[in-house]
């Protein structure tokens, strides 16, 4: 009983752990992303773009920080993920920690293009090449990132499609949180999918998104906050 007791401790402490630390990374990726980035970044118009990164550079510095806390709870998700499911399967959670992680990995790569984005706003006064082309490298940094991270979300796909078939499997999470987790899952890979390779089609990637927002928003966060209200905790009947 004593060791039964202490397991469910362990994966009480993983649930709290891994479900803050979603919901610390939803804000942050909100911040930084849905907020920041999508204002101060005007696709297709560099000048203004290169402009608005050099009036606002403690706010750009600002979603840079919120990509490194992305990154941070990034790897304490992927402990508490693969502590809280390993009694449910040890061999799927571990190939779902190993694709977290190189998520990660691929994503902390993508940031740098942000850093490099933002020397080259900083000011051109330590370049030696005209205002026009610190504006061309600034975009090509900026697409970089965009690019490398779109592919990096077809790996995360992944990883919730792996992650959705161990809840699915499960007797204790909800059906409709594994069914959430898989529709993002599917999102995830089929718009970065098309994103990466199929550009040009504007309007299905518009349509796609459409389809699988809501999963894609709350498939992982409410998984989160289930571990936090209910994950791990004991049985009645023990």
């Amino acid at each position: 009983m004593d060791t039964i007791l202490h397991r469910h401790s362990n994966r009480r402490k993983s649930a709290l752990i891994g479900g803050m630390a979603l919901i610390i990374m939803a804000l942050a990726a909100f911040f930084s992303y849905g907020f920041v980035h999508e204002n101060l970044v005007l696709q297709g118009d560099a000048t203004a773009t290169f402009n608005n990164l050099k009036s606002s550079n403690t706010l750009f510095k600002s979603e840079i920080f919120g990509w490194v806390i992305i990154l941070i709870t990034d790897i304490i998700v992927t402990w508490a993920f693969y502590s809280f499911l390993e009694p449910i399967n040890r061999s799927l959670a571990l190939l779902a920690a190993w694709l977290r992680l190189t998520y990660t990995t691929i994503l902390g790569i993508a940031i740098l293009n942000l850093v490099f984005v933002l020397l080259l706003s900083n000011g051109t006064d330590n370049f030696s090449f005209s205002i026009d082309q610190p504006q061309a490298h600034v975009m090509l940094f900026l697409k970089a990132f965009e690019t490398i991270w779109a592919i990096d979300l077809i790996i995360f796909g992944g990883h919730l499609m792996v992650i959705g078939y161990i809840a699915f499997k499960s007797s204790e999470i909800p059906n409709v949180i594994s069914i959430l987790l898989l529709l993002a899952a599917l999102g995830y890979i089929i718009i970065n999918v098309f994103i990466s390779l199929f550009s040009q089609y504007d309007e299905v990637i518009s349509i796609l998104k459409l389809i699988f927002n809501v999963p894609m928003i709350i498939g992982e966060l409410g998984f989160g906050i289930w571990l936090i209200i209910r994950g791990g905790k004991i049985s009645k009947a023990l």
